[in-house]
């Protein structure tokens, strides 16, 4: 069976957001990871509130661990951080806190910043918040841009977003913006809720699709693999066929016990993805 290599495959600090960083880069290192995603959240690095010498301290915890970041993405959903809102004082400063975000992130030697277009007004109408995100979003990667990161950009769900929720919506705002900075992320439980497929991002951004997050779902839920009924196998699957070649990493958030227990929640979901990757570079 073709797989995918066993270096696309990437930690992250989801789960571990009731544990120190310290914890989550031993078990990052157990289970043999060298890159992570870096959720930004306290109290592992709150961009709203970190200073830079608390960047610099965290990079060199990261140097000592030798575990680079793929991807700074700070909170952009559940805290008060909204590009496209209404409210001119609260965009601007959503904006500002990603321009920071941006700073942070170059600091830490990532790849990339990581986007979502943000949540307008429901009595509103969607194309004023469209804009604002677009704009927002072209503000934010031509700083990226200037620090010589690139982001990546990720369609909500409906319930998360007004703004761009499917494959088709997620083209049509790249096409807005200007430059070329942005690669896509695919969320397997984002494209199963809008129904799209792996097929649906292969043919629309090619090698722009550069991120995945592999989470199960009913077919919501961001939920460790085989807690949901998401055909996860399948998705990997096509991929590998693709000869899909960014990364991918778990983003099981969707139950308070994980937290509880996330190197249990970590074990679970590599060991179901074992069998479609390739260990022959482990054993190297």
């Amino acid at each position: 069976m073709t797989t995918l290599a066993s270096s696309q495959l990437i930690g992250a600090n989801f789960t571990f957001q009731h544990h120190t960083f310290d914890a989550c880069l031993d078990a990052m290192h157990k289970f043999g990871f060298t890159r992570i995603e870096l959720w930004g959240i306290a109290p592992h690095l709150d961009v709203s509130r970190a200073t830079g010498s608390d960047v610099t301290r965290l990079n060199r915890v990261l140097r000592a661990a030798k575990i680079g970041v793929r991807c700074l993405t700070p909170e952009q959903v559940a805290y008060p951080v909204n590009i496209a809102s209404g409210d001119p004082s609260w965009r601007d400063a959503s904006i500002a806190h990603f321009l920071r975000a941006a700073e942070f992130a170059a600091e830490l030697e990532a790849d990339y910043l990581f986007l979502t277009p943000g949540r307008g007004y429901e009595n509103a109408p969607a194309k004023d918040a469209w804009s604002r995100s677009s704009d927002a979003l072209a503000r934010i990667a031509a700083r990226a841009s200037e620090l010589g990161l690139r982001c990546l950009l990720e369609p909500l769900q409906r319930v998360e977003s007004n703004v761009a929720n499917s494959a088709a919506e997620l083209e049509e705002l790249l096409g807005e913006l200007p430059g070329d900075n942005f690669d896509v992320v695919l969320d397997t439980v984002a494209i199963a809720v809008a129904g799209d497929s792996v097929a649906d991002y292969l043919s629309r951004f090619g090698n722009r699709l550069a991120h995945v997050h592999i989470v199960d779902g009913t077919p919501s839920g961001h939920l460790v693999w085989g807690d949901g009924t998401l055909p996860l196998g399948s998705v990997i699957t096509e991929l590998t066929q693709a000869k899909y070649a960014g990364t991918l990493t778990f983003e099981a958030i969707g139950a308070p016990s994980y937290a509880l227990d996330p190197m249990g929640a970590w074990q679970r979901n590599l060991t179901a993805i074992t069998p479609f990757m390739d260990r022959t570079e482990d054993a190297a």
